[in-house]
């Protein structure tokens, strides 16, 4: 250890006192060094590496920073502060080799450098092999749209809740995007299903531009195949199974009620409230599944009050994660409005017309168009 140090040492005095050609030269024979024997080096070792090269580094021209952040991204124990300031060089050709595959940086690097750095930056960081929630949070809130669709390509990367809200929100106006998201097989189903809806209403909208004389048929067309692969989906879902599974359990000693719609609800677990609020208003269950998921308030409202539930239920309905609505407690108060207004009656009978439509032959479509939703 003692002649490593002195060898170490000596080379600092060296470079301190050399010409930049000469810290060049240094530096990429040090780097070599480390290379070689980087598998051996004790903790100490590594320190002093790091001790050394950190000042040297930040001497030497771009071209020679971005041949070291090279040789360093792939050394799994490369000296963590060289390569923390390498990934945090403004140059993408010193930044990127790091970002995109040296493994001591850590999540709080990589966030501290997604917040701050370019999109180029952000952009190596969605290409590296795995990437955590707290890290892809990130991507998916500051990049654009190339950041974007290289996480969301990754298989390596994971997302939370609300990134993957984020996503489908953006795939809104992005179809490749659209089919990035769709191929995820970690995508939670009611994501998917957001995702489908949203599809849906953007190729809805394009080919109805395209020929306004066939809009109904546009309309009824793209609602029934939605409705045939949500369908398909919720078949191959273990999750909708579970939760059909335990509420069938549950239903062997009593009837499913009001107030496990509301604490599924509470809970913001849109497989069970699904389930359980389909059985209570004897609702098909694709109907509430697009209540749950609608941005909108109105369709949940029908439901909620042709269920003959009470406000209480309603309002944790509309609060539910899943849908990504953004309520206001003005936005409550007027669903709560109307909410009141809304007679049980009227709210049955177009739950009745909706079963017509759906029971028609091929062709007919079962969807509740917002003019048959009109609350007011």
């Amino acid at each position: 250890m003692s002649e490593f140090s002195s060898l170490i040492h000596e080379l600092d005095r060296a470079i301190a006192s050399g010409t930049p050609e000469k810290r060049q030269q240094l530096l990429m024979l040090l780097t070599d060094l480390f290379v070689a024997g980087s598998g051996r080096y004790s903790t100490e070792q590594i320190s002093l590496f790091d001790d050394v090269l950190l000042p040297l580094s930040a001497t030497i021209e771009e071209k020679a920073r971005a041949k070291l952040s090279q040789r360093l991204a792939v050394a799994a124990n490369a000296p963590a502060r060289v390569v923390r300031s390498l990934a945090f060089d403004d140059a993408i050709e010193v930044a990127a080799p790091v970002l995109t595959s040296s493994e001591q940086l850590d999540d709080s690097d990589l966030v501290a450098n997604a917040r701050t750095k370019s999109q180029d930056h952000l952009h190596a960081i969605s290409q590296r092999r795995s990437l955590s929630e707290a890290v892809t949070d990130v991507l998916v809130e500051r990049g654009d749209r190339r950041v974007v669709h290289s996480v969301t390509r990754n298989t390596g990367a994971r997302f939370s809740s609300i990134a993957l809200g984020q996503l489908v929100a953006k795939a809104g106006s992005d179809d490749a995007l659209a089919q990035l998201v769709g191929a995820r097989s970690d995508i939670p189903r009611h994501h998917f299903l957001k995702l489908l809806e949203t599809a849906s209403a953007n190729v809805r909208a394009k080919l109805e531009a395209a020929n306004p004389q066939a809009t109904e048929a546009v309309r009824d067309v793209v609602a029934e195949i939605a409705t045939k692969i949500s369908g398909d989906v919720r078949k191959a879902s273990s999750e909708h199974a579970t939760a059909k599974a335990q509420l069938g359990r549950l239903r062997i000693n009593r009837k499913i009620t009001e107030s496990d719609v509301h604490a599924f609800a509470r809970l913001h677990n849109f497989e069970r409230t699904a389930v359980a609020f389909a059985a209570l208003g004897q609702f098909p269950i694709e109907l509430v599944e697009r209540a749950l998921l609608d941005e909108r308030a109105d369709l949940a409202l029908v439901l909620a009050r042709a269920a003959e539930c009470c406000w209480s239920t309603t309002k944790a309905i509309l609060l539910m994660s899943a849908s990504n609505r953004t309520l206001s407690p003005l936005d409550l108060d007027k669903a709560m409005g109307e909410f009141d207004k809304l007679k049980v009656e009227t709210a049955k009978q177009a739950i009745e017309f909706y079963q017509a439509r759906r029971e028609l032959p091929a062709g007919g479509v079962a969807a509740l168009t917002p003019t048959m939703l009109r609350i007011a």
